[in-house]
């Protein structure tokens, strides 16, 4: 593989007739990855480590398996870790509600229950590309179609890790599209003499096969499903949040596959990843397709010599074993759960001591949880004699089930006086009610339970977060309950007032052609900016009943709050609320730490004076397990929102990196930084003002 013939044209190999076209123009010879084509044949072999390399061999002819052999090569020994595969995609093609709402920020959408097509993805190879981006190593065969979709079958090899990404990436001119689809790899004959995979108690499980299975769905843990070999395994998963597309619940809709004919549309015998068409069963918006956009319908391969499941735990690491990382200086804070744990108590509901979402969280590593609740059950505008009750309840549990790292936090998302739909956290137990009579007082004091609020109107709301200290936010901006808000308010008194926090970021909706979650936050956030308010967004969840066995990381998100110690419940948590109002903080799906981001040696939330030439300094030490695709420089004027992309191709996976941007801020009035991977985790920091 080092005979330099292996590099003879960097332009289109046609060496015999009927042979599929192999570009390489686009291949840079010089990278550590080594190309050979023959007999229609592409060999491509990538190195996975140090003295370790992966090799993919790809079949060109018709009717013939894409991958002809997938091996590692370790101390110059081959495993050959699978054979004869084709990767295999089905499409659910449904329509997109664009007028009744709020156009592609649509969630209350039920796409499901419409009429809607279903297609597997077909290929016919008419070209190949190789192409060298970093460490990144691009083959991209053309000639997919799924229905109204075209486009290519990509695979993506990352130079230093057994790791690869093989993507349908397709694209329609049809209007109104919202998609779903199924992925894994498939063979005439069963490959694999076993498959392997983590129940939801976190036990490794085994089938040895038969090839005579049929297909079938399986509910696992970390998403992933592992076939096994004769010489080593393939572990196949999908990114970790951006394949699952917004709902309100976060249950684990058995999300892998394995066996022949599987939803009989594909022949043969496969094992993949599947999404569940009828999610949830309540709003189910699938992802956004808009016309001409490209669509990456993908999943992630991870290759090993290893037998007996082994290959989980690196599967696991890309994830932190579905946990969130301790990180000095910091704690992490989730928010936004209409668990509805008050009713269970009142309504006397069996449950165990430490309830089931409790668990759930703490084995998360979420030191905080900032609870929703009476967002259904309760009695939020009254009668008085049962909303006393109901928040005394809460704040008794809240105080029971914290303790050691972890505080549970009271909080609503009233939905009253502003308009759309808002969160609230206060620093200590508030009794207040959403209802207040002519003749009734706004507050009095109460022998039992103290001071208590009456609220009628939002000059009353925001009288009372001042008073006690509280925080107000947008919740899912622009979007189901709070479509046209904040944009409606943001010039109200309670808007301006440094009593409301901004808004949540929250990846709704889905759009596999983003390299990014949740671009519709993000927009909000630049755009509140330049309305001239210090706002921060932080990240929500959105989530109803959660369980220990439930798809929690999939569906969640995180807030590392800079704190120098847990708060007391007993003592109130005021620390929190000063991280959240003065942007210290950052927030991630988990798999990105941005541990120091400084402007001019300022941090998020403070304000930094430039020199006349508009001089910057921009320090970010971050920290990563998948290879990173990119950093974002945003920043504003008052109008224009500006962006300045890093490539960051050229890093590996499991990385850390201070990093040193000098962007030319002149006349600019804010900045901030956003850090993406390629499986489309990122992380985000607050805003850093500047005059």
């Amino acid at each position: 593989m080092r005979n330099p013939v292996l590099f003879l044209l960097l332009t289109i190999c046609t060496s015999a007739f009927g042979q599929v076209p192999v570009d390489l123009q686009s291949f840079d010879k010089k990278s550590k990855v080594q190309v050979a084509v023959k007999d229609n044949m592409l060999h491509i072999s990538w190195p996975t480590g140090t003295t370790e390399n992966g090799k993919i061999s790809f079949d060109l002819r018709d009717e013939k398996p894409l991958l002809n052999t997938i091996q590692v090569i370790e101390n110059n020994i081959s495993h050959t870790v699978s054979k004869d595969l084709d990767p295999a995609f089905i499409v659910n093609v449904g329509k997109r509600d664009l007028i009744s709402q709020n156009g592609w920020n649509i969630f209350f959408d039920k796409t499901a229950y419409l009429p809607y097509e279903t297609y597997t993805v077909k290929l016919v190879k008419t070209g190949v590309k190789v192409i060298s981006s970093g460490s990144h190593t691009q083959i991209k065969v053309d000639g997919a179609t799924a229905g109204p979709f075209s486009g290519s079958i990509d695979i993506t090899l990352y130079n230093g890790s057994p790791l690869l990404n093989i993507a349908a990436a397709l694209t329609t001119k049809r209007d109104s599209v919202a998609i779903i689809y199924d992925a894994g790899l498939v063979s005439k004959q069963s490959p694999w003499e076993k498959i392997f995979w983590s129940d939801t108690q976190q036990y490794v499980q085994d089938k040895k096969l038969d090839g005579k299975e049929e297909g079938q769905e399986l509910e696992v843990k970390y998403r992933t499903i592992i076939g096994q070999s004769n010489e080593g395994s393939i572990a196949i998963f999908p990114a970790p949040h951006q394949y699952f597309y917004p709902l309100d619940n976060c249950y684990n809709l058995n999300f892998t596959w394995f066996g022949n004919n599987y939803r009989k549309l594909i022949p043969g015998y496969g094992i993949g990843i599947r999404n569940d068409m009828l999610g949830d069963r309540r709003w189910v918006p699938w992802f956004n397709a808009p016309p001409g956009t490209e669509q990456k319908l993908n999943f992630f391969c991870l290759i090993s010599a290893e037998k007996d499941g082994k290959v989980l735990e690196k599967v696991k690491a890309f994830t932190h074993q579905d946990t969130y990382k301790p990180l000095e200086g910091y704690y992490t804070m989730a928010s936004h759960f209409h668990q509805e744990h008050v009713d269970d108590v009142l309504t006397h509901k069996p449950m165990p001591d430490v309830p089931g979402f409790v668990k759930a969280f703490r084995n998360t590593g979420v030191n905080i949880v900032h609870l929703g609740e009476f967002h259904g059950p309760g009695s939020p505008k009254g009668p008085e004699v049962k909303r006393w009750l109901e928040q005394k309840t809460l704040f008794e549990e809240c105080a029971r089930l914290s303790g050691g790292n972890f505080l549970l936090l009271p909080g609503e998302e009233p939905n009253n006086f502003f308009g759309g739909h808002w969160m609230n956290i206060f620093p200590k137990p508030v009794y207040w009610v959403m209802a207040r009579g002519k003749d009734e007082p706004f507050v009095e004091d109460h022998p039992e339970y103290g001071k208590l609020y009456r609220i009628g109107s939002k000059e009353d709301m925001l009288k009372l977060l001042e008073i006690e200290k509280g925080l107000a936010w947008t919740a899912h901006a622009r979007t189901k309950g709070s479509t046209g808000f904040p944009d409606k308010y943001k010039n109200e008194s309670f808007f301006k007032s440094d009593r409301f926090l901004g808004a949540a970021w929250k990846a709704i909706p889905a759009d596999l052609s983003q390299d990014k979650l949740g671009k519709r936050a993000f927009d909000l956030m630049d755009d509140m900016a330049n309305w001239g308010q210090k706002k921060y967004v932080i990240a929500e969840a959105d989530l109803f009943r959660i369980e220990p066995e439930y798809e929690l990381y999939g569906h969640l998100n995180i807030n590392y709050l800079q704190l120098d110690e847990m708060p007391e419940f007993e003592k109130g948590w005021q620390p929190v609320l000063t991280a959240m109002e003065s942007g210290k903080f950052f927030s991630t799906t988990g798999e990105i730490l941005l541990p120091v981001f400084k402007v001019n040696n300022k941090k998020s939330g403070e304000t930094v004076k430039l020199d006349a030439k508009g001089t910057t300094d921009i320090i970010l030490e971050t920290s990563w397990t998948f290879p990173l695709n990119k950093a974002e420089i945003i920043s504003g004027d008052g109008k224009e929102v500006f962006r300045e992309v890093i490539n960051l191709n050229d890093t590996q996976a499991f990385g850390q990196k201070t990093f040193h941007f000098s962007p030319n801020l002149k006349n600019r009035k804010w900045v901030r930084l956003e850090v993406w991977d390629v499986a489309a985790n990122g992380a985000f920091t607050q805003t850093v003002w500047l005059e």
